[in-house]
């Protein structure tokens, strides 16, 4: 990638569509809670895909447990070291899947599970057996199942490593945000480059097929030389896959953060360079831009997805392969069931009260309208392989009015064949398909839905 495309960006495009602070709700947006949906409603839909014949399921679990807090973190967690409080959690969740199962289906296949938090990793053995027992007792992983766990290498061993390899995950993704010991510092994370390398090795000989490596920017006293050097030793372990996320300062509700001064942090402007700088490196090094902040090997289903047209996105991320129906358990958890959006309970206490009432433990949900629907569907399109034919533009109806100034600030081209992201437009794409279609919006605590009509 040419970085002097980045110095033609004129700062108000930046501030138009990046501008806004963590803190700020778009003002299109309201309060989540409107068009709410009951714990028995989601489980009437529950049973409506149990009575559907071979419906293709992902499961997401919330591991909601730390050592520490890191200064950055919008990760809904708790630090705890008592393991009494995570055999409860463990306990909860048994019972929380007991009551999902009730409506759904025991035995039901499920061709992604995706263990996240938190720190997964934060389990001892014994716990990590046993979380693994729970979800076998309920469900049933496909033989070809993409079965990830998130892990912090602070926490990491070779038996570690090499239970997880046994309880059936083959795909690990690792927490290393920077390795910059200024930001380390700053973020109040310090990791050297060396753990990560022995836990990067340490799953390649215990046969995990993918290892993906976390890193962030927009840091607080990061810069493009100190990012380029982080980068170079990150590719030198040849990751499968590298996600990039863009740090959200949002004090206000993640009280952590105030540990972070504001003062440290890179401009609107200095951190669209920075993830340029992102993009520059990795390309360089042989892997493929995918949708906004993910990049992948040339031989990755990702890549090839993305090349053919038919990469997808759900509240677990991208994905080649996938599924009817997004499922999620534990505090927290956003589930995606065809049309309906639902959310845990975020709090452990309020999750935990609600399971132990015998209730499925929704703390709001909504329903997309049809039409609402079907626009989601074409911005993720959009979102994940960067085209949409003319046939499908046709559908957007009165939104081609805005994607047309899109295109008139070179975020788009719009022709008689369709709809193309330019490069440009590839720094703005989350935020511009997000304005279109609310529920394309990961990077909130919570999806925020428009009024109803």
């Amino acid at each position: 990638m040419n970085l002097s495309i980045l110095d033609e960006i004129p700062s108000s495009l930046i501030e138009r569509y990046l501008g806004a602070t963590a803190d700020q709700a778009p003002a299109a947006k309201v309060e989540v809670k409107v068009n709410g949906v009951a714990h028995d409603e989601y489980a009437r839909t529950l049973r409506d895909i149990g009575l559907s014949s071979n419906p293709s399921l992902a499961l997401y679990l919330h591991v909601p447990f730390c050592a520490t807090r890191c200064h950055f973190c919008a990760c809904n967690t708790n630090v705890t070291h008592d393991a009494d409080q995570i055999d409860d959690y463990l306990d909860t969740l048994e019972r929380e899947m007991d009551l999902v199962v009730a409506a759904l289906g025991a035995g039901r296949p499920v061709c992604q599970l995706h263990v996240g938090g938190g720190t997964p990793n934060h389990l001892s053995d014994g716990q990590l057996i046993r979380l693994m027992e729970i979800v076998h007792q309920h469900f049933q992983i496909a033989e070809d199942a993409c079965v990830c766990i998130e892990c912090n290498p602070r926490r990491a061993s070779a038996g570690q490593m090499e239970l997880l390899r046994s309880l059936g995950f083959g795909w690990i993704s690792l927490g290393v945000q920077d390795l910059s010991l200024d930001v380390q510092r700053a973020i109040g994370r310090i990791q050297s480059e060396a753990v990560i390398r022995d836990v990067c090795q340490m799953a390649r000989e215990v046969g995990f097929e993918n290892i993906n490596i976390d890193l962030i920017h927009g840091l607080p006293n990061q810069t493009e030389r100190a990012l380029a050097s982080t980068l170079e030793q990150v590719i030198s372990l040849r990751p499968d896959r590298i996600r990039c996320f863009s740090y959200a300062h949002a004090p206000s509700r993640r009280p952590n953060q105030l540990a972070i001064n504001a003062q440290s942090l890179p401009s609107p402007t200095e951190k669209i360079s920075l993830f340029g700088r992102v993009v520059k490196e990795l390309t360089q090094a042989g892997y493929t831009w995918i949708g906004v902040d993910c990049f992948a090997g040339p031989r990755d289903d990702w890549t090839r997805a993305q090349a053919e047209g038919r990469l997808r996105r759900n509240s677990m991320g991208y994905t080649a392969a996938p599924t009817d129906y997004q499922l999620a358990c534990g505090p927290h958890g956003l589930g995606e069931v065809g049309s309906l959006f639902v959310q845990n309970e975020s709090s452990l206490t309020g999750w935990t009260r609600a399971v132990m009432a015998g209730r499925l433990p929704i703390a709001w949900g909504h329903h997309l309208s049809d039409e609402d629907y079907r626009r989601r569907r074409v911005y993720e399109h959009l979102l994940c392989n960067l085209v949409l034919p003319a046939s499908t533009a046709k559908t957007l109806g009165a939104d081609l009015e805005s994607l047309g100034r899109c295109a008139q600030d070179g975020l788009l081209e719009m022709d008689a064949e369709g709809i193309r992201v330019t490069e440009r437009g590839r720094f703005f794409l989350e935020s511009l398909c997000a304005q279109h279609a609310s529920s394309l919006d990961w990077d909130s605590a919570q999806w925020l839905f428009p009024k109803s009509r």
